[in-house]
């Protein structure tokens, strides 16, 4: 046997040897992202930090990264990759954008698991392949409708004199699908349809809902009592701050939103009440633990995740948040 056979064949013996290490080694150091559209928010806060206290736990490592468009999402998922990332758990922020960003997180060999919104293909229709872990969003708006009319009739009020301000945002299904749900059980409860009013926002924050709420109360003066829903807390709150600028007392609003999250405690912990009347509470510290241990499982043992998984809610209300935080673990 020639020098040269030799050397190649313990050379190729080595790479075959440092590969099979490698791909231990692959599985003993995971490393993922956690991509939100609104990391200052407090639902996102609440999930990177669970998925981060998953990792501590499991032995794994969590990079947390904010993606507010499509050119900062591609280059967080860029960023990861020059980590040594082998996947990512993505809000993206904007559902459509998930055929881009599964081409790239593809060119990189990543697993991806979607949390909240789900990746829609050029059709709009979700897209298959690609985990998902979010709320039944018809479900979640229904509790939302149901709530409103349930103090609506524990105030005894007429409907007939109530105008209800539905903040929208047409271009998110999930945000479509909530409101939708939360239409649906208004409308169950007696609620008149013609007097549903709809505010489309341009962000899905407070100031966005604000702005969207503004005009329409300003153009339908003729309403004793207003509700409010919209597809988080935070457009709700926007809502009840356009109230309060229009001049409406707190006693005459009724605005319930969704998450469960810094954002409703505080309004909840004020010294009066104000028109946020509550939220249907979902664990976003679930959200973010859940999908992380499921990337992980996926990465090292090869375990992919269910493809669809669906989260309920709790109401909360200025008299119970404290105990129904607990007992989220938010």
């Amino acid at each position: 046997m020639s020098i040269v056979t030799t050397f190649t064949r313990l050379a190729l013996g080595s790479a075959v040897m440092l590969a099979s290490l490698g791909s231990v080694q692959a599985q003993d150091d995971v490393k993922m992202g956690f991509i939100v559209k609104k990391p200052e928010q407090a639902w996102f806060i609440n999930e990177q930090r669970a998925a981060t206290e998953a990792g501590e736990e499991l032995g794994f490592q969590v990079v947390r990264l904010g993606g507010e468009d499509g050119q900062e999402v591609l280059s967080a998922i860029d960023n990861l990759y020059s980590q040594g990332a082998q996947g990512f758990v993505i809000c993206p922020p904007d559902v459509r954008l998930g055929p881009a960003i599964m081409n790239r997180a593809e060119q990189y060999g990543m697993k991806v698991v979607t949390v909240d919104d789900q990746f829609v293909n050029a059709s709009g229709e979700p897209m298959e392949g690609v985990p998902h872990l979010g709320m039944s969003g018809t479900k979640i708006g229904q509790q939302v409708g149901e709530a409103i009319a349930a103090e609506m009739e524990a105030r005894g009020w007429d409907v007939e004199n109530v105008g209800a301000l539905r903040i929208t945002n047409n271009e998110l299904p999930t945000a479509v699908e909530r409101t939708d749900g939360a239409t649906q059980a208004l409308l169950a409860s007696g609620f008149p349809e013609e007097n549903i009013f709809d505010a489309p926002q341009q962000s899905t924050d407070t100031s966005g809902a604000f702005s969207a709420a503004s005009p329409v109360l300003s153009k339908r003066g003729d309403y004793e009592h207003w509700v409010i829903y919209a597809l988080n807390e935070e457009s709700v709150l926007g809502g009840v701050r356009a109230t309060e600028q229009y001049g409406l007392a707190a006693e005459d609003v009724i605005g319930v939103g969704i998450n469960g999250s810094g954002a409703a405690f505080a309004e909840f912990s004020r010294d009066n009440p104000t028109g946020f009347h509550g939220t249907i509470a979902v664990s976003s510290t679930m959200h973010g633990r859940q999908t992380a241990e499921d990337l992980y499982r996926w990465i090292s043992e090869d375990q992919e995740p269910q493809a669809i998984t669906e989260t309920s809610g709790t109401l909360m209300t200025r008299d119970n948040w404290e105990e129904v935080r607990d007992a989220l673990g938010l």
